[in-house]
């Protein structure tokens, strides 16, 4: 049999990363304004940029980067510009903590005046306490809502419980501002009530609303069923520019899939859909499939915890070759197997745009895992999670998901916790992380039967990394030494490192002391052996 190592350097493709298509600029350029205008320690010290400078930043700072990228790439052009890219995504980190360190030019005046002005647009009663709510509550609660000349186009009743009285005090006054609205949230707002009350609230609601041109629509944790998909059956046949959809928690079996299918009459404008904690199944899934193949701008699709099989999994792997604009996707804890994950591997080579894929749980083994990974390798390459715990991936599978993993230099998130990587198959990863990934900042190595040399090689890796957070290699078999090894890495950085309460030293991996013993004596040898392994990107 072949050793991990040796099938990794078999699995090596022709692939060239430079230059990146017009998209990943462009999507770099998207992220690095969402970054530059997200709240963090560096926000609170020097200021919290606007959406407008972020952007005029970010592209100046894209500009720079491809700049110096290029010019190294064009002195090496028979290379797979691999290189190219780590200058690329480095150059553009450097100069992200520059202007994140100069601060906002914008003065606070102009900050507060865009944050009132939000405020007068949503109209959110979210924040009280979980109870029903009466006839005179709904009239105090809503009264915003009947001041003429009011500007709210966004609305939200989550977490409070409309019974027959208050939904018909709510009606009117919806009526008034229907026109106006844009984004409606009903998720979680029947929460108690009997069958057939909920569903004459949801009539009601459904009939006052119907015709309100929606981009969002939330209709989550409802428990709707059939029955409560087609009682909102007057609101979903109106919309026709729904940009983001919410269906989770809400019942959705084989039927109410298939309702929601025929209700929707159009999904051209749709992109973002989530379906996660359902009881959808095989069937139901092959109903949704349907949704998302008329989705051709979808960029998020959830369809996690959902009962789906291999059938439905390949019914979806299908449909998701139309999505070509895809950003997210999550389809964790699903019964795919093998077979529907090498039929998801074919549609990734369509992913360009992808940044964040989440695959835990799905019985992938070995074969899926693999599957998967080689396609993404050829895609995405702005990708900056990646996740597929849970999956029964050993040495031989890791080699590879560390392929993959050394081409992705935007990535922030790795989890391939409880699989059967290994010592072996941790280094293998650690190795592919190795190489620039200066944005990284989580790794989840845990429950993977990692000892010593595993443990200390991973630590090595990420410990220097600017802006990491987390290492976790909890629920290993690694020794007392190794377990002072790792600490003493991570010594001026403690809140760096994970708990470790779940490692056993012992370990349950070998039928017998002595082989335990040997394996111990050759954790060093292992670790020098894969040492020197090059993360292979092409010819």
């Amino acid at each position: 049999m072949e050793s991990a190592s040796q099938t990794f350097q078999h699995c090596s493709l022709s692939v060239k990363l430079w230059p990146p298509s017009h998209s990943t600029r462009l999507m770099l350029v998207e992220r690095m304004t969402k970054n530059l205008t997200t709240p963090s320690i560096f926000s609170r010290k020097y200021g919290l940029l606007s959406n407008e400078e972020a952007e005029e930043d970010a592209k100046k700072i894209e500009e720079l980067a491809f700049a110096a990228a290029d010019q190294h790439y064009k002195k090496e052009p028979d290379g797979d510009g691999s290189s190219a890219v780590q200058i690329y995504a480095k150059e553009s980190s450097r100069l992200m903590l520059e202007v994140i360190k100069r601060g906002p030019a914008v003065n606070d005046g102009e900050v507060a005046d865009k944050t009132t002005a939000l405020h007068e647009t949503v109209f959110d009663i979210s924040g009280g306490r979980r109870a029903f709510i009466d006839a005179q509550e709904a009239e105090d609660l809503l009264k915003p809502l009947r001041e003429p000349g009011n500007s709210y186009t966004r609305i939200c009743f989550s977490n409070r419980s409309f019974g027959l009285d208050a939904a018909n005090v709510a009606a009117p006054i919806l009526s008034s501002i229907k026109d106006q609205l844009t984004e409606v949230d009903l998720s979680d707002f029947i929460a108690g009530r009997s069958e057939s009350e909920a569903l004459e609230v949801m009539n009601i609601f459904s009939s006052v609303l119907e015709g309100c041109h929606l981009r969002y629509l939330n209709l989550s944790n409802n428990a709707l069923g059939e029955k409560g998909v087609r009682a909102f059956g007057a609101l979903l046949k109106s919309q026709n520019d729904l940009e983001e959809l919410y269906l989770m928690n809400d019942g959705i079996s084989e039927e109410a899939a298939r309702a929601v299918s025929e209700l929707i009459p159009s999904t051209e404008q749709l992109k973002v859909l989530q379906f996660h904690n359902n009881m959808t199944g095989d069937e139901g899934a092959i109903a949704i499939s349907e949704i998302v193949k008329r989705s051709h701008v979808l960029e998020d699709f959830r369809c996690s915890s959902t009962r789906v099989g291999t059938d439905g999994g390949v019914a979806l792997a299908e449909a998701l070759k139309t999505c070509t604009h895809l950003k997210k996707l999550d389809l964790r804890d699903n019964m795919f197997g093998v077979e529907a994950g090498v039929a998801l591997s074919k549609a990734f080579s369509l992913f360009v745009d992808l940044t964040e894929v989440y695959l835990s749980y799905l019985n992938l083994e070995d074969e899926g895992a693999e599957a998967l990974a080689n396609a993404l390798r050829e895609s995405a390459p702005s990708l900056e999670v990646l996740e597929m715990a849970g999956n029964d991936i050993t040495a031989k599978g890791a080699a590879s998901l560390a392929a993959c993993i050394a081409s992705k230099q935007f990535l922030t998130k790795v989890n391939l916790s409880e699989n059967e990587l290994k010592d072996e198959g941790a280094i293998l990863i650690g190795k592919a992380l190795g190489e620039g990934h200066g944005q990284l900042n989580e790794v989840d190595m845990s429950t993977n039967a990692i000892r010593r040399a595993g443990a200390r090689h991973l630590a090595q890796v990420v410990v220097n990394k600017p802006g990491f957070k987390l290492l976790n290699i909890n629920g290993n078999f690694i020794s007392d030494e190794g377990i002072d090894e790792v600490k003493e890495l991570f010594k001026s950085c403690p809140d760096m490192l994970g708990p470790l309460d779940e490692n056993d030293p012992e370990g349950e991996d070998y039928e017998d002391e002595e082989e335990e013993e040997e394996n111990a004596e050759n954790e060093d040898e292992l670790e020098s052996r894969l040492k020197d392994l090059n993360i292979e990107q092409g010819e």
